[in-house]
């Protein structure tokens, strides 16, 4: 009687430990790809975020900053796939024709274009505004099974003319 062991035999298991080592790294592979595209993503969508809260702060008076930025997140509190930007991460300042910050806020929208019209509050009045993402804010990956080191979101900024500023006729 042949007591060699058939060939089926001693390859028995084999198949098992192939696919744990290929479907581990087809896994890694797959999660890592989701995580790029996921960055690019957020990465991108920082400055459409920034412009539609430079767009909406053009057109709307200081007092409605919550819902330029509310808007500028397409509705939502945070970025929709992006929770690490937040209504708390978007900047807004208001610019006079120099380009630096306005001190003395106009009270209205009226008291604007008069500061405008007015050579002695000139530095007063709003020409334009500059909404910019905190520059203190970290990516963090959906899949946080180790922590990877931070990746700091690059800072977007958007300077738009300011046109009516809430003014209605």
């Amino acid at each position: 009687m042949n007591t060699q062991p058939l060939i089926c035999d001693r390859a028995r298991g084999a198949a098992a430990v192939e696919f744990a080592l290929v479907a581990g790294m087809f896994f890694l592979l797959i999660f890592g790809a989701l995580e790029f595209a996921r960055v690019l993503y957020i990465h991108n969508t920082l400055q459409e975020v920034t412009r539609r809260a430079a767009r909406e702060m053009t057109v709307r008076w200081i007092d409605d900053e919550d819902t330029a930025r509310k808007l500028a997140l397409f509705g939502a509190a945070s970025l929709p796939g992006g929770a690490e930007i937040t209504k708390a991460s978007i900047k807004i300042e208001y610019l006079n024709s120099a380009g630096t910050a306005v001190t003395n806020l106009p009270a209205d929208p009226g008291d604007n274009l008069s500061a405008c019209g007015d050579a002695a509050r000139v530095s007063d009045c709003i020409y334009s505004v500059r909404v910019s993402i905190a520059p203190d804010v970290y990516y963090s990956p959906m899949i946080s099974l180790i922590k990877l080191l931070p990746i700091e979101l690059p800072e977007s900024s958007v300077t738009m003319h300011a046109e009516s500023m809430g003014f209605e006729t």
